[in-house]
This record gives C-alpha cells, structure tokens and sequence, in this order.
C-alpha cells in the first residue's frame, strides 16, 4: 500500500478507529504489518464478525462531532481555499474560535 509509506514515523499512531466502511481484511491486515492495531467494527454482512475494542470504538463519536463543528463553518465545508497551506490555516482559525 503506497499511502502507508509515505507516513511519517513520528506521527506513528497506535490504533485507528474506523467505521464500518474501512472493514475489509487487506486494510486490516496492511495496518497490522504497520503495528497498528484496528479498531473497526464488522459489517453486518460479514460471515465471521472481527471482533474490536467496544470500549476504545465508543470514543469515535467524538472525532466525528468535531468533523462536523468544522464543516459548520461555510469555507472549510466548500474548501474555498486553492492552497493547501491556506485551507489548512483556516481550519486552525475554524478550531481555535470553536474550542
């Protein structure tokens, strides 16, 4: 998987929750190589449910809450800005005014 290279090591994460649009076993098995540890929840129609953290999988609904406070704010939601640097300064602005 080219994305995983090209992730720094400092920003190595742990785990990674994920809704159950990420359930698919190369993505977890590709994650696993990289030593984290998924944390999706198996759709419904999967024959052998993976099991996963309830516990650490609950606190997800936090990281979507603040995606959508972000998306509140009309730039950041139609992406104005053509500059990466730009868009990514007023994210920054969005959240500082936000929390």
């Amino acid at each position: 998987m080219g994305v995983f290279n090209r992730i720094p090591a400092a920003l190595a994460a742990k785990a990674l929750l994920g809704d159950r649009g990420y359930d698919a076993d190369g993505f977890q098995h590709a994650l696993m190589e990289r030593g984290i540890t998924p944390c999706i929840a198996s759709k419904a129609n999967r024959k052998i449910p993976i099991p996963h953290d309830r516990t650490l999988y609950r606190q997800r609904h936090r990281v979507e809450n603040m995606f959508g406070r972000l998306k509140d704010w009309r730039r950041i939601r139609t992406c104005y800005d053509r500059c990466a640097h730009t868009f990514f300064s007023a994210i920054c602005l969005a959240a500082t005014i936000i929390f």
